[in-house]
């Protein structure tokens, strides 16, 4: 019984020597966590800029000029030279009128002219001649008076003459259609054979030969509340956006500001003035209005997705994120004013920065 007593605290030792030798040679567990990547960030560094309010509206995009092209005298089209959509230059001849009657009535002028002229000649010398003896006293003052009235009428038919010509020559003129700015022909509102009469509705819409519009400025007019008219004023930096060019902005001024309302929308007519060089911005179509009030043109500005939470951003100091609390000033759609919490030339977070804590390790990506 002793022996076994023996035996069996022998192999007890044995395991406990063995279960220590396994536990010293096993690895030992980490006590504490892998230590976490750092969090993947894109930002920006603070910088001075112009930021300003904005308000918006909506309005027809109108062409600077338009003009009817009428003759002032009637006749019918000859010639047209020109076809809608062409652009032409301020001079350029674009139609005719037929101008044959002209052309005699322009023969007829010149011979009246000429006799008219040939009469003043004969009257001047017989003038001349009446005064010379007039000074010898050879002839007398009704003599006289008579051969002067006569001068005088023949000197008012030669200029009567002469008039007539010139309105001939003036009719010839105007009977051939020039552009009188450079533009775009919009409409082509005759064809050859079509007579026009100026004095019979010239001045409805289609009427006359051609009408040519210059938009290489447009404006565009648009009612504005009572709330907003008082912070408009002329010469305020405005913007055109149109649906053909959603990510463009055409960058204009305010032009006409209405004190007066309308009596019926009790709104304010303002119109603002846009160049057009490139003639991108089409007449007749709508575009959105902009318009800049109360400009800070040094503001400290970050980009909105920089703002959690209305008044915290996260800032990047060697690796690491740290939030601080800012005060916001003006905004638009895609920046914001900050008036205390950032200097120029700090790094923000303004993607990754959902979720992310302060004291966080970060990783700056992108450019």
């Amino acid at each position: 019984m002793k022996t076994k007593l023996v035996a069996f605290l022998g192999v007890i030792v044995i395991l406990t020597a063995v279960f220590s030798h396994c536990r010293s040679s096993a690895p030992e567990k980490t006590t504490s966590r892998k230590e976490a990547a750092p969090n993947p960030v894109r930002v920006v560094r603070v910088a001075r800029e112009r930021i300003a309010e904005r308000i918006s509206y909506t309005g027809v995009i109108e062409a600077w000029r338009q003009v009817t092209i009428t003759p002032e005298i009637a006749g019918k089209v000859a010639r047209i030279y020109v076809n809608e959509g062409d652009f032409v230059r301020q001079g350029q001849l674009l139609a005719e009128l037929e101008t044959k009657t002209l052309e005699l009535q322009l023969k007829q002028a010149e011979a009246g002219l000429a006799v008219a002229r040939a009469n003043w000649e004969d009257a001047q010398r017989n003038l001349e001649r009446m005064e010379r003896l007039m000074a010898e006293k050879a002839v007398s003052k009704q003599q006289y008076e008579k051969i002067k009235l006569a001068y005088e009428a023949a000197e008012a038919q030669l200029h009567q003459a002469q008039a007539a010509l010139n309105l001939v020559r003036h009719n010839l003129d105007v009977s051939r259609m020039r552009a009188p700015f450079s533009g775009v022909v919009a409409s082509r509102n005759a064809e050859v054979g079509d007579v026009i009469n100026p004095m019979m509705g010239g001045f409805a819409p289609n009427a006359g030969v051609l009408t040519l519009v210059d938009y290489s400025k447009v404006k565009v007019k648009i009612d504005v509340s009572q709330e907003d008219i008082i912070r408009l004023k002329k010469k305020q930096r405005a913007f055109l956006r149109v649906d053909a060019y959603p990510d463009r902005f055409f960058e204009g001024e305010v032009a006409v500001v209405n004190q007066t309302a309308d009596p019926l929308s009790k709104k304010f007519r303002v119109e603002v003035w846009v160049p057009n060089p490139k003639f991108l911005l089409k007449p007749n179509t709508f575009g959105q209005v902009i318009i800049e009030v109360n400009p800070h043109p040094e503001a400290v500005v970050v980009p909105q997705s920089a703002i959690i939470e209305d008044k915290y951003v996260f800032v990047v100091e060697n690796g690491v994120a740290h939030k601080r609390e800012v005060k916001l000033g003006l905004q638009n759609s895609t920046k914001v004013e900050i008036l205390s919490g950032l200097q120029p030339g700090e790094l923000v977070v303004v993607a990754g920065n959902f979720g992310l804590t302060d004291g966080a390790k970060v990783r700056i990506e992108g450019d």
